[in-house]
């Protein structure tokens, strides 16, 4: 497997506005400022890495050098969840908008519509990303859906599938096979995707599909939407009950070693 990058290329923010948190840079952006930067790559064929990070993200890079490297290899890294928020305004540099991918990609693909760009859905189960793009097809009406595929496949069928992708001619490749999977495989193949853009989005696919019901609304408003997670996935309980703990804890330890 080809070795991510030593020398991590620069986040691409409109004005070069980024906070490191615990090493991982991201972009401080408005949420519109977000979507017209990934709209303005449109039918650019750049293949674009955009990663949206939270705590547990953060936290698996902290423990993992390369993986740190792949995520700041980003083009564009942006924020997702209450820790990660809490860590900007630590860091005297807080955040302008949370850009949850439940809610940004959507609204990236209401953008792709009126543009006449295609997307592609890779990752999840059997049948689960057909079911969310015809979710995101009920959303943004008229979104043209250029492919689905599952997440069950190989390493030696990485470049069939990279064709595949590339012969059905979308601009924005949503790829959710979670941390760190999902970066790892936009940093490999990338080089040889012929998209504008390649997001990782997670869970996003569940929760389209209606495989998991996202958080009540006041839930999200006030930043618990972690603990509606945690009571539909349990065997998460690690990641929310450890990691959100842990990730504060090393926050707080390099703001008090003046490192943050």
């Amino acid at each position: 497997m080809a070795q991510p990058i030593r020398q991590p290329v620069r986040a691409c923010c409109p004005d070069g506005d980024e906070v490191a948190i615990l090493g991982v840079r991201f972009a401080r952006l408005r949420r519109e400022e977000a979507l017209a930067t990934l709209e303005g790559s449109f039918e650019r064929r750049a293949a674009l890495k955009i990663y949206i990070a939270n705590a547990h993200t953060v936290n698996l890079a902290y423990s993992d050098l390369l993986f740190r490297d792949v995520l700041n290899s980003a083009d564009l890294m942006l924020n997702d969840g209450t820790g990660v928020q809490m860590a900007g305004r630590l860091a005297g540099k807080p955040f302008r908008d949370n850009l949850v991918g439940t809610d940004l990609v959507p609204q990236l693909c209401e953008r792709a519509t009126q543009r006449g760009v295609g997307v592609y859905l890779l990752g999840g189960e059997p049948g689960v990303a057909e079911r969310a793009a015809k979710e995101l097809c009920r959303m943004a009406p008229g979104l043209r859906v250029r492919g689905a595929r599952h997440g069950y496949f190989t390493e030696e069928e990485e470049a069939q599938i990279a064709h595949e992708i590339n012969q059905a001619g979308a601009g924005i490749l949503l790829v959710a096979f979670g941390n760190p999977l999902q970066e790892n495989w936009i940093h490999r193949n990338a080089p040889r995707l012929q998209c504008d853009l390649c997001i990782g989005v997670g869970g996003l696919f569940d929760h389209l599909s209606g495989r998991l019901r996202r958080a009540p609304s006041w839930m999200r408003r006030i930043g618990i939407e972690w603990v509606h997670i945690l009571l539909n996935q349990p065997h998460k309980w690690r990641r929310y009950l450890l990691g959100n703990p842990l990730f504060l804890f090393r926050i707080l330890a390099e703001r008090l070693a003046g490192d943050l």
